[in-house]
């Protein structure tokens, strides 16, 4: 997953989108928040539109209504927010997740019926401060184990580290500052992905 931040964008977050697809992303979540809710769902639109020759997935991060007004596959929620309300408002084939920090978060987010989790800091990170010491990959291996839900990896995943999140448990990864900054950067990233995913 690729989490948007249009301040650090290379480019027009539609234009980003486009060349991140082309370029083998599959899951993109629209993390602008600050934005009045008629630009959240026009820009939500426009990266739904660019996704779907790739049949790649779109999210929204936030509101579940402007997921919907948007015609996005789902939401992410943040941390404490009413997960079971948003499963019912979206329905029961539209990807729900919620961030999570640690182990009572993921069960909250389990007993509400998230799709998955995202846990964070796994690593120092630009782009998740404030958040307390990172979970580290003993963390991740230790609550991605007790996890009845997928749980994503983010906050200063690297190519580098990328490996080391999988084996650590997590069934996946999520970036944000670097294929923003760097579009470019994605290639390596996919294909650490790749590398640590198990045969068969």
């Amino acid at each position: 997953m690729a989490i948007t931040d249009r301040r650090q964008a290379a480019q027009p977050l539609p234009d980003l989108a486009a060349r991140l697809f082309a370029g083998g992303l599959r899951w993109l979540s629209l993390r602008e928040k600050d934005l009045d809710e008629s630009r959240q769902v026009a820009l939500a639109h426009a990266l739904v539109e660019r996704a779907r020759p790739w049949g790649a997935l779109v999210t929204l991060h936030g509101d579940p209504d402007l997921a919907l007004a948007a015609g996005t596959d789902g939401v992410h929620l943040s941390e404490g927010a009413d997960v079971a309300a948003a499963r019912r408002r979206l329905g029961p084939g539209a990807l729900v997740g919620l961030s999570a920090h640690d182990a009572e978060g993921i069960r909250r987010a389990a007993a509400g019926g998230a799709d998955y989790v995202t846990l964070s800091p796994i690593f120092p990170s630009q782009s998740k401060p404030g958040y307390g010491p990172p979970v580290g990959t003993e963390g991740l291996r230790r609550l991605a184990a007790d996890s009845p839900l997928p749980v994503f990896a983010l906050g200063g995943v690297e190519s580098g580290n990328i490996r080391e999140c999988l084996a650590a448990g997590a069934a996946g990864v999520a970036v944000m500052g670097a294929v923003m900054r760097t579009p470019d950067r994605l290639s390596d990233l996919l294909k650490a992905l790749k590398a640590g995913q198990p045969e068969g």
